[in-house]
């Protein structure tokens, strides 16, 4: 039809439960999507466009689906940056690029140039191989976090060492694989997380700042509002907008919140559509998946408001046996991710709405344990 515009393919380096629900979203976001799957099992070959093998750390497979795409873009990070280097000056669109890629894929960058950049960071020190361990041990004082430079999630490759003896032991094992990150383990009075969307030219759409909690390096829950006051909810705001100047990613920006007594610190980026945000979905206008691929396609942002005054999303986590089909709560949805069980593995989710903040989250939590969830619903600090 003369005057259409034409449809942007997006490529995902990937093909998990974030690409199953970018596939979800393609509609919504008028894209076609291409994924680049390890196995014809992963959740996203379900929804795809176009299904292409391969690894993030192929370069001839990134390739391919470069040149059956306009843009690529990824479900995780675990992907080959000097091969994406190469593409991007050889003309490829690669959205986020390289260089805001290393503050997902490398810790230890990721801790040194937001430190740089005046951001608050808990205190830390790197290890890499042949360093005086004890040296690095003494920059930090107090209990510690020891953590992989590279290649850790969901609580992999994170250690919180008894006693200095601990962590000298953890650091010996682990410097030997590359840098290792050892910081404060701080005092904390909650956890929260702000995930903005930055467009092409630099545009910022946020989410709201919610409240999360995490079990073993995973997060549990999220819940909306976030129930730190108005100050705070500044600040968040405030340090995002700096963390995207100093990362500059295109699509969804995650960041985590230690919330202390002094404050917030950031804990963690992430430069992909992300688990604090999945309430999107069901609690806004515009969830994350459908603006990350409006982002990285080039396209206009859609505008972002609540559907409902609350929102409480609970992680499905396999448990030490597989669940068995149970019906749902009324007014609770529930995405399933159409993974194999695996004791520790996320299986799906859970998103309720409500008006009520408590109630909201008895119904989320009451569909989580009749689908299997093992994670005790504890109480919120």
């Amino acid at each position: 039809m003369p005057g259409a515009r034409r449809v942007v393919t997006v490529g995902v380096v990937g093909a998990g439960q974030l690409a199953l629900m970018m596939g979800e979203a393609r509609s919504a976001a008028g894209v076609r999507l291409t994924v680049l799957a390890a196995s014809p099992e992963d959740p996203a070959v379900a929804v795809a466009d176009e299904v292409l093998y391969g690894t993030g750390f192929e370069e001839s497979a990134l390739r391919e689906l470069a040149a059956r795409c306009d843009v690529v873009t990824f479900d995780h990070e675990l992907v080959d940056l000097d091969a994406l280097g190469r593409l991007v000056a050889e003309g490829v669109a690669v959205r986020p690029g390289p260089a805001a890629l290393l503050f997902a894929v490398d810790k230890a960058h990721q801790r040194r140039a937001l430190a740089a950049a005046g951001l608050p960071v808990p205190r830390f020190s790197v290890a890499s191989t042949g360093d005086d361990l004890d040296r690095v041990l003494e920059a930090v004082e107090g209990p510690v976090v020891v953590k992989r430079a590279r290649g850790g999630y969901d609580g992999r490759g994170v250690a919180f060492p008894e006693g200095r003896g601990e962590a000298r032991a953890t650091l010996a094992a682990w410097a030997g694989e590359g840098e290792v990150l050892v910081e404060e383990r701080l005092e904390l009075v909650g956890e929260a997380a702000l995930v903005l969307v930055r467009s092409l030219d630099g545009a910022l759409t946020p989410y709201p700042l919610v409240d999360t909690r995490q079990a073993e390096g995973m997060c549990v829950e999220t819940r909306y509002p976030s129930r730190v006051g108005p100050a705070l909810k500044e600040e968040a705001a405030a340090l995002g907008a700096r963390v995207a100047e100093t990362v500059e990613p295109v699509g969804v920006l995650a960041i985590e919140y230690f919330v202390t007594a002094d404050g917030l610190v950031v804990n963690e980026v992430a430069l992909r559509p992300h688990n604090t945000a999945h309430w999107t979905i069901e609690g806004t206008t515009a969830d994350q998946f459908a603006q990350h691929l409006r982002a990285v396609a080039g396209l206009a942002l859609a505008p972002v408001e609540a559907t409902s005054p609350c929102a409480v999303m609970v992680n499905l986590v396999g448990g030490a046996s597989p669940p068995q089909p149970t019906p749902a709560v009324d007014g609770v949805y529930v995405h399933d991710y159409a993974k194999a069980w695996r004791p520790g593995r996320k299986l799906g989710h859970v998103t309720a709405l409500g008006d009520d903040p408590e109630e909201t989250r008895v119904r989320a939590w009451e569909s989580a344990r009749r689908l299997g969830a093992p994670t005790e619903e504890g109480a919120w600090p």
